[in-house]
């Protein structure tokens, strides 16, 4: 039984997306949402409107300097999209439902695709900053879960099958994208911390012991909610700085920002070369 705290959510849910189509209508079913430098990398979208979050009944507000906070519509390599510039995290003090709202709101707006970026430091010592890295898998080491408590059976499963959260067809596009223009990209697990603090050397070597090649503070709820929702998942970490425990240099937020910025141009060619393949597929 969904109890009164879930009923509300979901009402809530339904009047951002009823104000979003009263504004914009919707035709997209490919959506995206960008991370902490990452907004620019939306720039190749022919826009057709721009909504500030704080407009959208009951969404939540990035307090994010490098999150511009715009639900943006339009059509990218011509076909429709909806794009998120910013999101919302745990250490902002959101709860995971809350950070999940938008994927909710996209999913009934009808939303099937989506392609999460992130800004991510490096757990491999192989990768460079500036790199891109295809998620393959994450660890979800938040201790926070949106789909904890009542389960709303038309949103999706009880108990959703977690084995292959990133979609391995929309992988081997961005792989293809990436060849095409020469460039190389990276693959590797990504680990979901809660945050605001940077890690430490010992939390480094553990989270490289126990498989991960990236480590961020996003993306991790929005794909379980997406995963509960059936959508097909694209993950794209951009490599801001390399954590090397036995090399420490400390990293500030500018910094990361920065490089992500660098980066923004190539992720934002990657992601319109992969949503050119879907419309001809």
């Amino acid at each position: 039984m969904i109890d009164k705290e879930m009923r509300i959510y979901q009402g809530y849910v339904s009047e951002a997306v009823s104000y979003l189509r009263s504004r914009i209508g919707c035709k997209a079913v490919t959506g995206m949402m960008t991370g902490t430098g990452l907004g620019e990398s939306l720039a190749a979208i022919d826009v057709e409107a721009v909504i500030d979050y704080a407009d959208i009944p009951h969404f939540p507000l990035a307090t994010v300097q490098s999150h511009p906070g715009r639900f943006v519509s339009g059509t990218l390599s011509g076909k429709p999209v909806i794009a998120m510039q910013g999101r919302f995290h745990l250490y902002e003090g959101y709860s995971p439902r809350e950070v999940a709202f938008p994927i909710r709101v996209m999913r009934m707006m009808g939303i099937r695709t989506l392609i999460l970026t992130n800004a991510a430091g490096g757990l491999n010592l192989l990768f460079q900053p500036g790199d891109i890295m295809v998620i393959e898998d994450h660890i979800n080491l938040t201790g926070e879960n949106p789909l904890a408590g009542p389960n709303i059976d038309e949103w999706g499963p009880r108990f959703p099958d977690m084995t292959a959260v990133y979609d391995r067809q929309l992988a081997d596009l961005a792989w293809k994208a990436a060849a095409s223009n020469g460039w190389e990209i990276r693959k590797g697990v990504y680990a979901g911390l809660k945050g605001p603090s940077l890690e430490t050397s010992a939390e480094t070597r553990f989270l490289r012991r126990i498989g991960a090649d990236a480590v961020g503070f996003s993306t991790v709820q929005e794909a379980i909610a997406a995963v509960h929702g059936g959508m097909r998942i694209l993950g794209l970490s951009i490599i801001t700085n390399i954590n090397d425990p036995d090399h420490p240099t400390p990293d500030t937020e500018e910094s990361i920002v920065a490089v992500a910025r660098s980066a923004s141009a190539r992720l934002s060619a990657m992601i319109g070369l992969v949503v050119k393949e879907l419309l001809l597929s």
